[in-house]
């Protein structure tokens, strides 16, 4: 447990952060950093951390009784309004947890879809993220409220003779739910047809994906001259926006879409309720896979991005490492070149492009790549001016870094 900054905002909830790690996990966050980041994401301010170490999850309080009392005393301490938790928590865990602790307890998954909620702007981004929010409370109803226990009925009342406020809770659930699906698939309708229409004028497709605050949005903002909303936080942006992109070694133009951000533990709703956003980056000719090359969970986050594009059916579609804000990169951290390849996939060699989305380097870089896998050469693009400062091997890079034999 460690204090946080305390010049955290006044009128911003104050929280608990809480992470359990299970035998040792190795994708556990010890730091619980990325938390922290979504928790000021939503709008709250963490006030402490606790991280927990168990072989085995407690069944009733997840953390066990004796580390729940050690966060209800903290809590107190605080003056904490909730705790969240960086794991899914049972709705029956949840709810224990809330009345042992006398405060709103939220998981890493709630946390999510309450960002996502907050920054939904377009109405089919509302109606994915409403889906979403539906599916996991219909899981959470079980007695989580007293006033769900309450039988109604009769004369003047909603619902059967008998039926009790939880099944009718359930039952008009359900029925939004259906009605979101309905609605979704005439968007995704809507899309296959604009999709069909681009494939018969022969427009060449480039997704940007990443894991979210890569960088995205603004590496778009840059090659388009577009004014999308950019922000250093995770997911400040959830709506696909689509632009033209002249590629003038190309002599042409592409199609240059931003999608939403991907992350660790990406709760299996939203991907299922993002099914036509993520359609996009399935159907395109060539994927940006984004990376904050200043992150020090740079692998993990890497790893976690094919693993979503691995569920989207989108783990074949070549694809070009671009690696963002090298203007946060140390001196002795700096490439030797702006292009390069990696080994990626155990074997498979994938172009890498250095790229600083903010002062602009590297850009050219990327055009040039850009331009090379829309006309479908072979040959390798020109290398680029070396970088200045740059040491003698490339800390970045696994292997070493021949030019490339292909743009693929």
């Amino acid at each position: 447990m460690q204090s946080e900054a305390a010049s955290a905002s006044a009128s911003a909830a104050r929280v608990v952060l809480v992470g359990v790690d299970v035998g040792g996990h190795a994708g556990f966050d010890d730091t619980l950093d990325e938390l922290a980041l979504l928790a000021e994401s939503a709008g709250d301010a963490p006030v402490a951390r606790v991280v927990a170490r168990r072989k085995a999850i407690d069944a009733a309080l997840f953390v066990g009784s004796g580390k729940a009392d050690e966060l209800k005393a903290l809590v107190a301490a605080s003056e904490a309004g909730a705790v969240i938790f960086d794991q899914a928590l049972s709705p029956t865990q949840q709810r224990n947890l809330e009345r042992h602790l006398g405060v709103e307890v939220l998981d890493r998954v709630g946390l999510i879809l309450e960002i996502f909620a907050a920054r939904a702007r377009s109405h089919e981004g509302k109606l994915q993220v409403e889906l979403a929010q539906l599916q996991y409370l219909s899981n959470r109803l079980v007695r989580r409220w007293t006033h769900l226990e309450r039988q109604r009925g009769g004369v003047g009342h909603r619902g059967g003779p008998g039926e009790r406020q939880i099944e009718l809770d359930r039952r008009m659930i359900g029925e939004r739910i259906k009605a979101l699906k309905s609605r979704l698939d005439k968007v995704k309708r809507q899309r296959g047809t604009q999709r069909r229409s681009r494939e018969r004028a022969g427009t060449f497709n480039v997704s940007l994906v990443g894991y979210t605050n890569a960088g995205k949005s603004t590496l778009f903002n840059a090659l388009v001259k577009a004014r999308s909303y950019a922000a250093d936080q995770l997911f400040a942006t959830l709506d696909t926006t689509t632009r033209q992109l002249f590629l003038a070694d190309a002599g042409r133009s592409v199609s240059l879409s931003d999608t939403v951000g991907f992350i660790r533990d990406l709760p299996h709703s939203l991907v299922e309720a993002f099914e036509a956003t993520l359609r996009e980056a399935a159907q395109a000719d060539l994927l940006l896979h984004v990376v904050d090359a200043a992150s020090p969970n740079l692998a993990e986050q890497m790893a976690e991005v094919d693993r979503v594009l691995d569920d989207i059916g989108a783990a074949a579609i070549p694809r070009v490492l671009v690696y963002n804000k090298l203007d946060r990169l140390e001196a002795a951290s700096e490439p030797r070149r702006l292009i390069d390849a990696i080994e990626v996939d155990g074997g498979r060699r994938s172009t890498r492009v250095f790229v600083s989305a903010v002062r602009g380097d590297g850009l050219p870089e990327l055009r040039l790549v850009l331009a090379a896998a829309v006309a479908g050469t072979s040959g390798a693009p020109p290398e680029a001016p070396a970088h200045e400062a740059a040491p003698e091997s490339d800390p970045l890079a696994d292997t070493p870094t021949p030019p490339l034999a292909r743009i693929a």
